[in-house]
């Protein structure tokens, strides 16, 4: 029933931009936490984005001030824009929510960062 679907992901020069979407259906969207993770060759999934159902986001280290997460609950769509994309963003990125103790995840869309 709970489905993330991302899109937006493609490949782009370093110093472009990428605004990353996640539809969500099959729970209580508004009131849920949204988070963005990505996973790059060879490394660990990392968690890249939160935001709140108030709005509340935080970013880890490497994005800040780059990466903007925001969401839109008329639309049950959350959203990650991406500027100044470096490499080092190569990854596929992954939109996650937990519904009912489960976690979710999307199918991933790929970000290439060329230099």
């Amino acid at each position: 029933q709970v489905q993330l679907v991302e899109s937006g992901g493609g490949l782009v020069q370093a110093g472009g931009s990428l605004r990353l979407s996640c539809a969500a259906s099959g729970f209580i969207f508004s009131g849920n936490v949204m988070t963005w993770y990505r996973q790059a060759p060879g490394k660990q999934r990392e968690w890249v984005a939160i935001i709140t159902s108030d709005g509340i986001t935080d970013y880890v280290d490497s994005v800040k001030g780059r990466f903007t997460v925001s969401r839109d609950n008329a639309k049950n769509t959350v959203y990650l824009q991406m500027n100044s994309l470096k490499p080092e963003d190569t990854a596929v990125y992954y939109c996650h929510t937990r519904w009912r103790g489960t976690p979710y995840w999307g199918q991933g869309t790929q970000v290439t960062v060329s230099s």
